[in-house]
């Protein structure tokens, strides 16, 4: 329960605030862009340590690990990088070869990589949702 918590209180929110002040904020305020990606890596890093001595966050497979992984692989669109984060790295890439992860990532569509490979028409987009 408490790896599923760390995404509910602590990843997700951060992240989000990462991206939104990182990619969307018209704006920018670097104060702001630092101090969310700073504690995204600080809870990056928690992952990494509990990621040094097990498999997955809470022993086996669960809901922790794909709440926090849904998150966590979108480091780099907050602007954040994970040198030298191993464990999670290792994580990372483990859990996008599962099955049902890769069945998951494809329901868009085989082409919405593609679709959305230009970070600018995401930010147009998400602009647009909001106005």
């Amino acid at each position: 329960m408490q790896w599923l918590m760390l995404q509910m209180g602590g990843l997700g929110p951060m992240m989000g605030q990462a991206n939104e002040f990182y990619r969307y904020a018209p704006e920018k305020f670097p104060f702001a862009i630092e101090c969310h990606q700073w504690e995204t890596r600080r809870l990056l890093e928690v992952l990494d340590e509990r990621l040094q001595d097990n498999e997955f966050l809470a022993g086996d497979y669960s809901i922790a690990d794909i709440a926090n992984w849904c998150w966590a692989k979108g480091y780099d669109w907050s602007g954040v990088e994970i040198d030298g984060l191993n464990n999670l790295q290792r994580w990372l890439a483990q859990i996008a070869k599962r099955p049902a992860v890769v069945r998951g990532g494809s329901v868009p569509d085989q082409n919405w990589e593609k679709r959305t490979a230009d970070p600018d028409k995401i930010v147009k987009s998400a602009r647009n949702m909001l106005s």
